[in-house]
């Protein structure tokens, strides 16, 4: 049970680039304290418990009998995800897992089970879903204002492949490379506006560097249930940055660097091994060189590269301040509150469930469903054919902000 006066108390598993860039969301969300993490990495512990004065353990199994820990955020590699989830579903705890959900839909429904099985909440993030300028984006399509959906375009080209990489990350197998890690994100987008219930798949990946052999583009067409047609394109080999089209702003919400043109690419070649690589990845999570200080980055919404949306009456896409609506009689601005973020959506998602009893959007066939579009991608480059989905489901509720 939650702590008194309706308090969640969250535990950290995995203190890399995503654990890191979830403790600000947490720490801000008035009703949710941060409590605990676990990692392998001692100096991070040290620098955690001196930090928050939390509990720290080295294993998930170890945090996971603290009565005191309510939930838990699984930050850990993908192929893990199966086994820490089963984990914390059976101490009890809720669960708040990175995506994508697994490697496998077989691992997805046994993770759905147990948590079903042992009652707790299982939700997916941190998903650029719950970005408020998407979120946004959904409400005004709910409206009816501009009528019914017809396209919803996300292009996002970027250095994804050249940023450094664990081994895991480069393995497809393990789900690694763009489709499953990025594409996730992508198709998570797409299915909200699009109302979820993607009806057929025709996809063309591509693996453009032996050195890194793993999918680092993909061109993705996807056709809804009441025809409305979405394409997912993505290029991580550090070429052309789709931020030249999104106001200088990119993924986090930073304004871009003038020298980010292969600059990723550059520093990969001059990497003398994997282990060196390894250090890199090693040095950007939490309390590291390359850390990003997540709390004081520039306010921003994050452009997950271009997306674009055409309904019946007019376009919509963001704009630094929020989205720009391209109506039948005039071209607005609607502005969004820059003190809102994806993260702490994602936190409050997993709060109202559990603690409101709120049905998630973001559950575990949510997530089971955004998995099937990432391995069918994969398939249909494979097999060179459209294939067609079967484990598709529907928006559950109304999209909206909510904090």
């Amino acid at each position: 049970m939650p702590s008194q006066h309706g308090v969640l108390n969250i535990g950290i598993v995995g203190l890399g680039i995503a654990g890191a860039s979830m403790i600000p969301a947490i720490l801000k969300h008035p009703k949710v304290r941060l409590a605990a993490a676990a990692t392998r990495n001692k100096e991070r512990l040290e620098k955690f418990a001196k930090d928050y004065n939390a509990e720290t353990y080295y294993s998930i199994e170890d945090l996971c009998k603290s009565p005191s820990i309510d939930a838990v955020y699984i930050a850990t590699p993908t192929e893990l995800h199966t086994e820490h989830v089963r984990i914390a579903a059976e101490a009890k705890k809720h669960i708040i897992v990175e995506k994508p959900l697994s490697v496998s839909l077989e691992d997805a429904d046994h993770m759905i089970e147990i948590a079903e099985k042992n009652g707790v909440q299982l939700i997916v993030g941190h998903s650029h879903s719950f970005e408020p300028p998407i979120q946004k984006m959904g409400e005004i399509i709910e409206s009816g204002e501009l009528g019914k959906v017809v396209m919803i375009h996300n292009w996002y080209y970027n250095d994804w492949i050249y940023r450094p990489r664990t081994p895991e990350e480069l393995k497809t197998e393990l789900g690694g490379g763009v489709t499953y890690r990025q594409g996730s994100h992508q198709f998570d987008i797409i299915r909200l506006l699009g109302g979820g219930m993607i009806r057929s798949i025709r996809a063309v990946t591509g693996v453009l560097d032996d050195s890194r052999p793993t999918e680092g583009n993909h061109t993705v067409f996807l056709e809804f249930e009441d025809g409305a047609a979405a394409t997912a394109v993505y290029n991580g080999y550090d070429h052309f940055h789709t931020t030249e089209l999104t106001f200088d702003i990119g993924e986090g919400g930073p304004l871009t660097k003038s020298n980010v043109y292969a600059q990723s690419r550059r520093m990969i070649k001059e990497t003398k091994s994997q282990a060196d690589e390894v250090a890199l990845k090693i040095a950007s999570g939490y309390g590291g060189k390359r850390s990003k200080n997540y709390k004081d980055s520039e306010k921003n919404h994050p452009f997950f590269g271009l997306t674009v949306v055409s309904c019946e009456k007019g376009d919509i896409r963001q704009h630094p301040e929020g989205l720009i609506v391209y109506g039948e009689d005039e071209k607005y601005i609607v502005p969004i509150s820059k003190e809102e973020t994806g993260r702490m959506n994602v936190i409050d998602e997993l709060y109202k469930a559990v603690i409101e009893g709120e049905k998630p959007v973001h559950d575990g066939r949510w997530a089971k469903a955004n998995l099937e579009v990432c391995i069918k991608a994969i398939q249909s480059s494979k097999e060179r054919k459209e294939l067609y989905l079967d484990y598709q489901v529907p928006v559950k509720e109304k999209v909206k902000n909510t904090i």
